[in-house]
């Protein structure tokens, strides 16, 4: 039997300005990512995603990507999602404002680019 932990801590805040915004649901997937310090497998808030989920919402939503075409990227994801037990639930901030010292790493200028309704502040 597997049991979740629940961390009721507080969680990270990436917004600029927390009264302007708009997510959607996605599902997280599992693959490619590497376990903590404490053995859990977790996708930090201010990741930026895609994978075709705003398209197709039964897809999971991976790190996005870059290429020569540009970054597949359609999104932000707004919470620490643990995908240790397989892919997981959370949300994707598709419009709003982002402080990007808050980010994990900051936004390449294609990604910048594909992510048009968001808007990176210093």
């Amino acid at each position: 039997m597997k049991f979740k932990t629940t961390n009721y801590g507080n969680r990270k805040e990436i917004l600029k300005f927390p009264d302007h915004y708009v997510n959607v649901a996605i599902t997280v997937s599992d693959a490619g990512v590497s376990p903590n310090a404490e053995g859990r497998k977790v996708v930090p808030a201010g990741t930026i995603l895609g994978g075709g989920v705003l398209a197709d919402e039964t897809k999971l939503a991976v790190k996005a990507t870059t290429g020569e075409d540009g970054s597949n990227a359609e999104g932000v994801l707004f919470y620490d999602v643990d995908v240790t037990d397989g892919p997981a639930k959370g949300a994707m901030l598709i419009h709003g404002f982002i402080d990007t010292g808050k980010l994990p790493a900051a936004p390449t200028d294609e990604e910048v680019a594909a992510l048009k309704q968001i808007t990176f502040v210093e």
